[in-house]
């Protein structure tokens, strides 16, 4: 199911920061409350291999976010104490010490289900045993949702496992829809901050592909 042009879901889960805090997070009210956009970035599970990688590009593009008025969030399916263990972990030894954003620690799988984003091939139910078996590891795929002040989800994308993101694009991306926000125009392909957009109608389009 898509969620682009729909209000993020409105669920409250488990959250750890680098304080060694837990806490409820809701990614909904957080964009609706602050007046903030929100990026949230899933991926597979603590301890891993592409994962910290990530985790730290977003750290160094915080700035980056804050500056455009956007609050980054990172989620997986661990548990608190994993985010927390993860979080007081070298980056010499694979860890993400130095993550100050928070990790959401969606350990039931309440909201990664709803968003239809896990690792789940097949799933066989025993009749006789009422126990219902799931091919695949039941984790995240990397999937990133981009949120507006008012809860709608303005982008979503889902790479597969061994495939990294790419902070700039996200960065990109929010400039291109408070252009849009502000100045009421389009982001043609390929659009960055400072580049020409254009009316969203046929003279538009024509004196852009003519100038382009």
């Amino acid at each position: 199911m898509a969620f682009v042009g729909k209000k993020f879901p409105n669920l409250d889960v488990d959250a750890m920061n680098d304080m060694g805090d837990t806490f409820k997070l809701n990614v909904l009210e957080e964009a609706k409350n602050k007046k903030k956009k929100v990026l949230l970035f899933w991926y597979p599970k603590d301890f891993t291999f592409v994962c910290p990688t990530e985790l730290h590009a977003f750290q160094e593009a915080l700035q980056e976010f804050e500056k455009r008025d956007t609050i980054v969030i990172g989620a997986s399916c661990d548990t608190p104490e994993v985010h927390f263990a993860w979080l007081n972990t070298s980056k010499d030894n694979g860890g993400i010490e130095g993550v100050t954003y928070p990790i959401l620690a969606d350990s039931n799988r309440n909201l990664s289900s709803t968003l239809g984003i896990l690792d789940i091939a097949n799933e066989t139910y025993n009749e006789e045993t009422g126990v219902v078996t799931v091919e695949g590891d039941n984790v995240t795929y990397r999937a990133t949702y981009l949120i507006d002040e008012e809860g709608t989800v303005f982008h979503e994308g889902i790479n597969h496992m061994p495939v990294g993101r790419n902070v700039a694009e996200f960065l990109r991306l929010i400039d291109a829809y408070a252009h849009v926000q502000k100045n009421g125009e389009v982001c043609p392909a390929n659009w960055e901050e400072g580049k020409d957009a254009m009316n969203a109608d046929r003279k538009g389009v024509a004196s852009y592909l003519a100038a382009h």
